[in-house]
């Protein structure tokens, strides 16, 4: 059996790895969506974004992609929410609240179910190529 079938399927299985911790940070994104600042001088939550690298797989000879990164987003601009009774409210009743857009986690989480989508399916054509060469063989 062909190694580029396995290679295939090795690729499409990092791929899965990396959608899916885009997805788990996106969720954690969509989930402090409205966590406000507690304190007038505490920041809120901060938008998160993953980044993504080619690494060698020097076993295999091999690049497949791994995540890089996991950090705040750069020049966070909280925006600010009128809520007086809130504990986190500035002397002029505005607290400062997440930089998270749900409108473009939504579409992020969309763009990552979509990319896990495809390499599962390269994953189950793998498969089904090496299932079919396993039958010819016997």
């Amino acid at each position: 059996m062909s190694d580029d079938v396995f290679s295939a399927m090795r690729a499409s299985a990092f791929g899965m790895k990396a959608q899916g911790e885009r997805t788990r940070v996106i969720a954690e994104n969509l989930a402090n969506a409205n966590t406000a600042a507690k304190t007038p001088n505490e920041q809120p939550y901060a938008r998160k974004i993953i980044t993504f690298e080619n690494a060698l797989d020097r076993a295999y000879g091999q690049k497949l992609v791994k995540v890089d990164d996991v950090r705040d987003a750069p020049n966070p601009d909280f925006p600010l929410r009128y809520m007086p009774d809130h504990p986190g409210a500035n002397e002029a009743g505005f607290v400062q609240m997440p930089n998270v857009n749900t409108l473009i986690e939504l579409n992020d989480m969309r763009e990552a179910q979509r990319s896990y989508e495809a390499n599962l399916g390269m994953l189950e054509q793998s498969r089904s190529m090496a299932q079919r060469t396993i039958d010819m063989l016997r």
